[in-house]
């Protein structure tokens, strides 16, 4: 690949994940709309998590999977359509600078 075609790459990519993180922020503020909204059934729950990943991550190629760990503690993870890696909601799309470092492209994930 020349160098060019490598930038070209390079934007695509980087264009692509600005979008799926700023889905995210907007896909994780909900999320804690609704955990600051009293309790609900798991059903209610699983509808409203299920259009948000609908509403926010799948026009980015994403879908949101919800991982219910023994402790009680729920993690939130995207799952990228194309290649079903999973990428911790928090750690990969929060706690990083806006700008974007193509040299660490491997974010945190759950396999």
């Amino acid at each position: 690949m020349n160098s060019e075609a490598r930038n070209e790459f390079d934007a695509r990519y980087n264009d692509r994940v600005r979008k799926i993180r700023k889905a995210a922020t907007i896909a994780l503020k909900e999320l804690d709309q609704l955990r600051s909204g009293g309790p609900m059934t798991q059903e209610a729950l699983d509808a409203e998590v299920a259009r948000i990943a609908k509403e926010k991550l799948q026009p980015h190629g994403c879908d949101l999977v919800v991982r219910r760990k023994d402790d009680g503690v729920t993690r939130f993870l995207i799952e990228v359509q194309s290649t079903g890696r999973r990428y911790d909601l928090i750690k990969s799309f929060l706690h990083r600078d806006d700008g974007i470092d193509s040299t660490n492209r491997g974010m945190t994930y759950d396999a």
